[in-house]
């Protein structure tokens, strides 16, 4: 679960970067549109990925 929340994220960061430097969303391009029930879905997603991956700062970790 954690890499799935990772690469979400990770796919959200670039798309927002993506955003931020070129005007451009690449997910809303992808599938139809920002509005589009895929796109939203997708961006649903990727903000539960976020909200997962905050919990990876909390973990304790044994290496």
């Amino acid at each position: 679960m954690d890499t799935i929340a990772l690469i979400l994220t990770i796919i959200g960061a670039l798309n927002w970067g993506s955003i931020g430097i070129f005007g451009f969303d690449i997910v809303g391009w992808i599938f139809g549109g920002q509005a589009a029930v895929m796109s939203r879905i997708i961006f649903t997603l990727v903000g539960l990925a976020g909200l997962w991956c905050i919990t990876l700062l909390f973990r304790k970790h044994n290496d």
